[in-house]
């Protein structure tokens, strides 16, 4: 049975993979700043990927590679 970090931490890798593309803004031609929306859309997710790999790195980081024995 995984523990309660493991699973946390695979919905947090699902979610972010989930809306890595922003489907919702296919089509979508409004611009902010210069730019299409969804530049800006991977700008701020690549920001909280960031933050999110942090965390799991400096807290988690043998959760999902190590052996158990």
């Amino acid at each position: 049975m995984p523990s309660r970090s493991a699973l946390g931490w695979g919905i947090v890798f699902v979610v972010l993979v989930a809306f890595a593309i922003p489907w919702f803004l296919w089509g979508d031609e409004t611009m902010v700043a210069g730019l299409p929306a969804w530049i800006w859309w991977h700008v701020a997710w690549m920001g909280l990927t960031a933050i999110a790999f942090a965390a799991f790195a400096s807290r988690d980081w043998g959760t999902f590679v190590e052996v158990s024995r």
